[in-house]
């Protein structure tokens, strides 16, 4: 196999299409928005597991190679060495993945669940003369209450990342995933980048975070979500006032579990909370540090 492959994953509306529009500009590199793979890759392992007519057909060892062959056909065209395939569900998959890419490498995007729920909502009401494939009746899509709780529901476009992810920071795989802060992704781009190339053992690239962009009219459109993958040139913060109601944003800020997990390996990239020491106050680190020479900065 002629490429190199890491993953994307993590929560909905929490950077990743941005981090593949970044990643874009290194030829070394081909990302993009949520591929099939994922999709394709259940499906065959469904097909071939125990039960089913052919089980008995497939050895273990031959599932490996059509699995791998699956990413080998899907990508011979790209003629970067460095493939990032993203899908929420490769959280879900880690077994799997890393006995097939034992070097691959998991970046999994995070963001306060309150703004997940918030940018949602938002694109919700910017298309408010479509039934979003988000909502399966008009009982769902009736109020924000509705709305936010079919999100959030175990095995739905909020819910199901937020449970992968979380069981996959607790997993004997930990180790392979790095988890980015969306909100410092947007303020400090150059130090989260230099830190992830870091994670991902390649070599610096200089980013032009002015004139970053992406978009997939085609695919969004088919949702009924006009501008949900549409990245905007330049990265930084754009503060605004939640459209959720006070007790929704409350009960869904309290979900960030990647604030705190002092027994996973996972690495982090995000800001230190407030309350701890200046000596510690730049980028947190869960388990690790990576060093750089004379000069050290933590995930």
């Amino acid at each position: 196999m002629k490429h190199n492959f890491h993953f994307i994953s993590g929560l909905p509306r929490a950077g990743s299409t941005l981090i593949s529009a970044i990643l874009l500009q290194n030829p070394r590199f081909h990302a993009g928005m949520t591929s099939p793979m994922a999709n394709l890759f259940e499906a065959i392992v469904a097909q071939v597991s125990a039960g089913t007519e052919l089980s008995t057909m497939v050895s273990i060892a031959q599932r490996e190679r059509i699995l791998s062959g699956l990413f080998d056909s899907y990508y011979r065209q790209r003629p970067e060495p460095v493939i990032f395939d993203t899908n929420r569900s490769w959280t879900a998959n880690l077994p799997a993945l890393t006995t097939l890419f034992p070097k691959a490498r998991i970046i999994c995007c995070v963001r306060n669940v309150a703004w997940v729920m918030d940018s949602l909502e938002r694109q919700f009401r910017a298309n408010a003369f479509e039934n979003t494939k988000l909502f399966t009746s008009p009982g769902e899509r009736s109020t924000v209450y509705t709305r936010l709780d079919a999100l959030a529901h175990p095995n739905r476009l909020v819910g199901f990342p937020w449970h992968a992810l979380k069981e996959a920071v607790y997993s004997d795989f930990a180790s392979r995933l790095v988890l980015v802060d969306y909100d410092l992704l947007v303020k400090r781009p150059a130090d989260v980048m230099e830190l992830l190339y870091q994670f991902l053992d390649e070599k610096p690239f200089e980013h032009d975070f002015d004139n970053v962009e992406y978009d997939a009219p085609a695919f969004d459109n088919q949702l009924g979500l006009d501008g949900l993958h549409r990245v905007r040139r330049k990265v930084e913060p754009r503060p605004r006032k939640s459209v959720l109601p006070p007790d929704l944003f409350e009960r869904f800020s309290k979900m960030a579990f990647w604030q705190d997990m002092p027994d996973s390996p996972a690495f982090r990239i995000m800001e230190q909370p407030k309350e701890m020491a200046p000596e510690r106050a730049d980028l947190a680190q869960a388990g690790h540090k990576f060093h750089s020479d004379e000069n050290q900065k933590s995930t």
